[in-house]
């Protein structure tokens, strides 16, 4: 039998198998994961029963990952950075950086799952493990902080020295007992950019964001209308928001780092030809089969078809191009009295009302 693995195997396991970051954090409550009742208990997570209510259900897991996994001891944190890929300024319909690609949960579970593989080869035994990205009652960004991958930063996204935030995050929690890594440090500062940028005003304090008020919400996790006190704050946003991490100094700097891509991971993960520069008018035109054809394989169906048709009409509006028209009025005259009012309200707009 091989000796178990400690963390510096974990580490370049991790890199071999496509992770650019990997680290270790103790499978116990920390104080992140504990604020996540604080947080539901003052609404910035919206009401029962709503978007969100799958976060307020397993709020016990959420925060201690030993409900997850009995004799759970360690929770190995990963994290993979993404390419630059530059907006430039004018682009419209805008969709978040993350989503442009191949679906990521589908893309890092894959590698987690290698990477469980490989610690049991080493091991010579089985791993009692569970994978995480993004799919389950485990919050990833205060793992990859007590696991020394970067801190949490004012806009609440983990930020690491070198890469940014722009980052993938997954999670292995799992019986082996591992040397803990160090937290990074708070690098923050005075700096108040993530704060001042948001469009809709969503960061209620530094450190603390009231995701009803997000447009990564909006757009994406609720279903239903739009609120009308924030679509115009909306501007050209599709899918997602990446303000607050695109004004980050952090994410700015001329030296923020790229990590090698031997298995084309970034690749996967780069803008699909469809999603490089989608046109808002073929966005409108999109059917249900067209929709389904487009985006196979990525994140963009979290919003669904109509969530997606009804964010565009609201670009569409926020845009004002009497081109758009008669795409709009399609919507307008429909059976969907959603999709009819947000499309109402972008006629609204082109006729400056």
């Amino acid at each position: 039998m091989s000796p178990e693995p400690g963390a510096e195997v974990v580490r370049r396991l991790a890199r071999a198998v496509g992770f650019d970051l990997a680290g270790v954090a103790a499978a116990r409550p920390g104080r992140e994961t504990r604020f996540v009742r604080e947080w539901v208990a003052r609404g910035y997570g919206g009401p029962a029963g709503g978007p969100l209510d799958y976060v307020l259900r397993r709020l016990e897991e959420r925060e201690d990952p030993r409900r997850l996994l009995p004799g759970a001891r360690s929770v190995i944190a990963v994290g993979f950075v993404l390419g630059d890929e530059p907006v430039e300024p004018g682009f419209a319909p805008r969709i978040a950086r993350y989503a442009r690609g191949d679906d990521y949960h589908e893309v890092l579970l894959d590698r987690l799952r290698a990477l469980v593989s490989a610690l049991e080869a080493y091991r010579g035994q089985p791993v009692a493990a569970r994978s995480y990205v993004d799919t389950g009652p485990v919050q990833e960004r205060a793992f990859a902080a007590e696991a020394g991958l970067g801190w949490i930063g004012k806009n609440t996204m983990l930020i690491h020295p070198a890469h940014g935030s722009q980052l993938m995050l997954g999670v292995v929690v799992c019986d082996l007992d591992l040397e803990p890594d160090r937290r990074e440090p708070d690098h923050c500062g005075s700096c108040r950019a993530c704060l001042d940028a948001c469009p809709t005003d969503a960061f209620v304090e530094p450190y603390v964001l009231d995701a009803t008020r997000c447009l990564s919400y909006t757009t994406i996790e609720d279903p239903g209308p739009i609120p009308e006190a924030l679509r115009e704050a909306q501007g050209d946003r599709l899918f997602g928001c990446d303000v607050c991490q695109d004004v980050c100094p952090f994410n700015q700097r001329r030296g923020r780092q790229t990590p090698p891509d031997p298995l084309g991971l970034r690749t996967r993960l780069a803008a699909r030809e469809a999603w490089q520069g989608p046109s808002l008018e073929w966005v409108l035109g999109l059917d249900e089969r067209a929709w389904q054809a487009a985006t196979r394989h990525s994140a963009l169906r979290r919003a669904k078809h109509r969530g997606l048709l009804r964010n565009a009409l609201i670009v569409a509006g926020n845009r004002g191009d009497p081109a758009l028209r008669p795409r709009i009025e399609r919507w307008a005259a429909g059976r969907d009295p959603e999709l009819a009012e947000h499309a109402r309200w972008a006629l609204a707009r082109l006729s400056g009302d």
